[in-house]
């Protein structure tokens, strides 16, 4: 029984030795050019979301469609949201991949 723990708790703790390398698979630079684009894509895309929700925001308040006027808060609160995670995507990927190696 104790054996069968023990050699259980040695395959957990088995290193693989598998660490992040460039240049280890061809097209990596189209990769990273694909993902920048769709980076710059949802941006704009926010921009225009950012856009769209402050016209129903003003368009509420003015008209007094409380329902239209929350709808526009929210979001514009989302448009912001997602301008956050874009702009901040590259330093929480690396701050949680620097986290991450650091577990043993």
């Amino acid at each position: 029984m104790i054996l069968a723990s023990s050699e259980a708790l040695t395959h957990l703790a088995y290193d693989p030795g598998v660490t992040p390398a460039e240049g280890g698979l061809p097209g990596l630079s189209v990769l990273k050019q694909v993902v920048s684009s769709i980076n710059l894509f949802a941006v704009i895309a926010t921009v225009g979301a950012l856009c769209v929700s402050g016209v129903v925001w003003a368009w509420g308040h003015q008209s007094g469609s409380h329902g239209a006027e929350a709808k526009g808060k929210q979001g514009t609160l989302t448009a912001a949201g997602v301008a956050l995670l874009l702009g901040a995507a590259n330093g929480l990927v690396a701050f949680f991949s620097a986290l991450g190696t650091q577990v043993k």
